[in-house]
């Protein structure tokens, strides 16, 4: 009985250790180089800049400023802001700005981002569809950045570089900022290995002809790749198309946050089965297990081993590991504790961040099972007098990025 639960213990901490420090190994080790040099010399594509809004009074002004200054011929580049039903002046606002590239396409009744995509997207006339959120802002290049890959007829589409502001008030956006340089890093050596898994939806571009309506419950930015892969295309990721924007803004709401895109991100998971064959695509299939679906599962391993390491308590070693994750549980509960004031207890928050984020995959995937999946929610976005900081950090950041 002992070996066997030994066994368990060891093959669990192999998951955990795997996911977050061998997945990556094997990334670095065995990643090449993308070249993408040659594609600069090809016409232009037309690209429908694709807004998605809800009740963005404070933000759709200096959204919209951005997008008619982006460095790409204005008569290749069309604007759409989808309106989910707003109701605190974002339409109006839509509607008064002065550029004739910038249209308006407002849902009658407010059903979730995915369900205004299906409404917007076939009014769009751009061979490149660009998705955007409302708070996210634009390097000036980004769109020339992005759709020069699409030269390669094997792209079907690619992500740009979302960047949180480092200098946020909030410890969970700090938190958060590190976690997401995490990802990226990731997204950049996946790209090069062979395809980059999943998007953002902050900025992302595809083909048009591969846009497939949706449910409103799915998340768009995680099935849409897969079903672009599944057909035999690939996905890159582009560095220096960056997109500038605030986190969550606390601990709260990034779990909520994380919680309601892992259920749908599962729910897309096995709406594309081709994905999930091993021998259909093998590299992609291994890079969507460990970057995606082992990790959502971690918070079930971390059960385990403390689980094990309790019952196996007389053997030193068990007994050491025990308390080790005893104290790492403790420092979580101290920081959920005093996460108001984390700036004084720094200590605290990488296990209770931690922690969070693998209870958020937990409740995730309880509401996946339950079939809890929503198509609405309210977006955390920063307060305008913030916006204004963010805009003034990208005007910097737009001056290093060559």
């Amino acid at each position: 009985m002992q070996s066997t639960l030994e066994g368990l213990f060891w093959s669990f901490a192999g998951l955990c250790f795997y996911v977050y420090l061998g997945y990556p190994l094997i990334l670095f080790l065995f990643s090449g180089r993308r070249h993408t040099s040659s594609v600069v010399k090809l016409r232009l594509p037309t690209v429908s800049l694709i807004i998605s809004a809800y009740n963005e009074s404070d933000l759709i002004q200096s959204k919209l400023e951005n997008a008619v200054a982006l460095d790409y011929p204005k008569d290749r580049l069309e604007i759409i802001v989808i309106s989910d039903c707003s109701d605190d002046g974002t339409d109006e606002i839509v509607q008064r700005f002065p550029d004739a590239r910038i249209r308006l396409v407002r849902q009658a009744s407010r059903l979730g981002k995915t369900a205004g995509l299906n409404l917007g997207v076939p009014k769009a006339l751009g061979q490149i569809l660009l998705f955007s959120d409302a708070n996210a802002l634009y390097h000036r290049t980004a769109v020339r950045r992005l759709v020069r890959h699409f030269s390669d007829g094997k792209v079907g589409y690619v992500v740009g570089n979302s960047r949180y502001l480092e200098d946020s008030r909030s410890q969970a956006d700090e938190a958060e900022g590190r976690y997401w340089k995490f990802e990226t890093w990731l997204k950049q050596f996946e790209s090069r290995f062979y395809s980059v898994v999943g998007a953002d939806g902050a900025i992302y571009a595809i083909r048009r002809e591969f846009y497939t309506p949706l449910r409103a419950i799915d998340i768009n930015d995680f099935l849409n790749p897969l079903q672009i892969v599944d057909k035999g295309f690939v996905g890159v990721f582009e560095p220096t198309a960056i997109s500038f924007e605030r986190a969550a803004g606390g601990f709260r709401r990034e779990f909520r946050r994380k919680t309601r895109i892992i259920s749908r991100s599962l729910s897309a998971l096995v709406q594309v089965p081709g994905v999930l064959n091993p021998f259909k695509n093998s590299r992609h299939w291994f890079m969507l297990m460990s970057h995606k679906v082992l990790r959502w599962f971690t918070p079930f391993y971390m059960m385990v081993l403390l689980a094990i390491s309790i019952m196996l308590w007389e053997k030193p070693t068990y007994e050491t590991i025990a308390i080790l994750q005893l104290s790492f549980y403790s420092c979580a509960l101290v920081g959920w504790f005093s996460r108001g004031r984390l700036a004084t207890f720094k200590v605290f928050y990488f296990p209770y961040y931690f922690c969070l984020v693998n209870l958020a995959s937990l409740v995730g995937i309880f509401r996946w099972v339950r079939g809890d999946l929503r198509a609405t929610w309210m977006p955390a976005r920063p307060k305008a007098h913030d916006e204004a900081r963010l805009q003034s950090r990208e005007s910097v950041e737009n001056k290093a990025v060559l």
